[in-house]
């Protein structure tokens, strides 16, 4: 438990310190859309984090941070998930 508690406030320190570099400049596809002339059309649904951050907090950097958390958190979730779920088998489950 003391080394997920490391690595969790490893995380947010991580993002803490980055998310002030983080570009606002449009991704690649964004920007290809913006070159063509792409209209932007109306969103079918609108999730919880939309443009990298919760709209429902006022605070830019701290909507950013903890979008930026949330998003580790899932995504490390969903990897852990995967791979018990996919992983080799124990000798116990073997057995049974």
């Amino acid at each position: 438990m003391r080394k997920l508690t490391i690595a969790a406030v490893s995380i947010v320190i991580f993002l803490a310190v980055l998310i002030p570099f983080a570009s606002s400049n449009p991704d690649g596809l964004e920007k290809v859309a913006l070159t063509l002339g792409a209209k932007e059309h109306q969103n079918f649904w609108n999730g919880w984090i939309t443009d990298y951050s919760f709209s429902w907090i006022s605070n830019q950097y701290v909507s950013t941070l903890l979008a930026g958390v949330f998003g580790v958190i899932i995504v490390l979730a969903a990897g852990l998930l995967l791979g018990k779920t996919m992983g080799p088998k124990t000798l116990k489950q073997q057995e049974s």
